[in-house]
């Protein structure tokens, strides 16, 4: 594998299962309770430009378990960019750490932190892409599923970092990606034309949810504002409406169709309580595997560090 864990796209396919299949095995470890600590006396810091209560808890639990321990640090310590130089922080981080896990705005951010750092750097988020959630949310389905090929996947909503996320994995293991979006909040058309030229799934945009969830095996939605969007919320909220994932929209799904959301859950906005709490719902199974999935992420890069 490359140094850094920048973008699913920078992957090969068998290198995606392998990530999918270590989470499997990291899971089942720790809950037989065996103690395996590959990672023991490296640190990871943990750069937040954006707040996360998932990101930062299941990146330092992980580390933790994996036998490392990680340091927490934010914006006002870091001031990546601002108080400080990309180049400048990443080479002094490269001196005190074994790894990175940042959190930022602009992809291109962390793309030179990447560039600057002579210890791997882990995408924990950019406005771009959100990596580290989708491998979350594929060992989701597949231990529900017990496959990914063959699986529709319909994403209702803004098509943002983690549809492109969806996009780059369909890049490399076949299934059926579908997005229901209103106008004018479209996926990146160069990470659309990335996903159709690979050649191995196959992508279909909607302008309606109702089309895009026909027959899907899983519905997945994201907030309509994300961090950073928060003066569009209301403006959103009339975009969005009809894009609501609820009861009405699961009927057009297949029977035994599952429901994920990346959270956090706006409820009554994007997703209604009833599904949300519904025995469709595995959103909170897919959070945890934020924990195992990462692990496996952080086992790969960090283990030669």
């Amino acid at each position: 594998m490359q140094k850094d864990f920048l973008s699913i796209a920078d992957l090969t396919p068998d290198e995606v299962h392998h990530l999918l299949n270590l989470g499997h095995e990291l899971k089942e470890k720790q809950k037989r309770g065996d103690i395996y600590q590959p990672l023991a006396g490296k640190s990871l810091g943990l750069v937040f430009m954006k707040p996360s209560m998932r990101t930062r808890i299941s990146f330092d639990v992980g580390m933790y378990q994996l036998g490392g321990q990680a340091l927490y640090l934010s914006h006002n310590e870091i001031g990546l960019g601002d108080r400080e130089s990309i180049p400048d922080v990443a080479r002094v981080l490269s001196r005190f750490l074994d790894g990175i896990m940042a959190r930022l705005f602009a992809h291109q951010d962390l793309v030179d932190l990447a560039e600057w750092a002579s210890i791997p750097v882990i995408n924990g988020l950019t406005d771009m892409l959100h990596p580290c959630q989708i491998l979350a949310d594929m060992q989701t389905i597949i231990e529900h599923f017990g496959r990914s090929e063959d699986i529709h996947v319909a994403y209702v909503g803004d098509g943002n970092n983690v549809f492109h996320s969806w996009l780059n994995l369909a890049a490399k293991l076949p299934f059926k990606l579908s997005i229901g979006c209103p106008e004018g909040y479209d996926p990146d058309p160069e990470i659309v034309d990335y996903a159709r030229k690979a050649g191995v799934s196959e992508i279909v945009h909607c302008r309606s949810a109702e089309e895009a969830v026909e027959n899907a095996d899983v519905i997945y939605t994201d907030v309509w504002a994300s961090m950073g969007q928060e003066d569009e919320a209301a403006h959103r909220a009339e975009i969005f409406a009809p894009f609501q994932v609820n009861d009405a929209l699961f009927k057009g799904a297949n029977q035994d169709a599952i429901f994920l959301h990346c959270l956090p859950a706006h409820r009554g906005d994007e997703v209604t309580d009833s599904v949300m709490d519904g025995e469709r719902s595995l959103v909170f199974d897919q959070a945890e595997n934020r924990l195992h999935v990462q692990k496996a992420i952080l086992h790969e890069f960090m283990k030669q560090a």
